[in-house]
């Protein structure tokens, strides 16, 4: 199968946010920062592409201008151990941008987040599935330990 990479389309911080991602994610990099040439008609500073590294996986911000916008049609989930981990980078994606519900937010950039336990899935297949849910509705920030006193309720 070859390599699929998430390009991220910015009007002009594409390089701020590619340098603010790898700063919360272990192992992650910048991998190539391509400037714009004078070819390039769009605006919005001298960086045209900034291709980067979260853990294993790449992907690719382009400063391609305001014609488009994200959308809560993409998002990424972050899939984390411990409480202390959601609210690390629930805390850190959401400044200064935008809680949603669910787990959902949207960091300063308007790209859509949602920061779960990565036991949620089992969670929500098993017996307890309709309970968990009911507890995740109300919840912005998703709570570990609310989620777990759910499921055996």
């Amino acid at each position: 199968m070859p390599d699929i990479t998430p390009f991220l389309w910015f009007n002009t911080e594409a390089e701020e946010a590619a340098r603010f991602y790898v700063s919360l994610f272990p192992h992650s990099k910048i991998t190539r920062i391509v400037e714009r040439t004078e070819a390039v008609p769009v605006r919005g500073g001298k960086v045209l592409t900034v291709s980067f590294e979260l853990g294993d996986k790449p992907f690719t911000a382009l400063n391609g201008g305001p014609h488009h916008k994200f959308t809560e049609a993409v998002s990424f989930v972050v899939h984390c151990k411990t409480q202390d981990e959601i609210d690390r980078y629930w805390n850190a994606l959401v400044d200064g941008g935008m809680p949603g519900q669910c787990g959902w937010l949207k960091d300063r950039f308007g790209l859509s987040w949602q920061i779960v336990p990565e036991m949620l899935p089992e969670l929500m297949s098993g017996p307890a599935a309709d309970r968990v849910i009911a507890a995740i509705l109300p919840m912005s920030k998703l709570d570990i330990e609310t989620l777990r006193i759910a499921a055996v309720s």
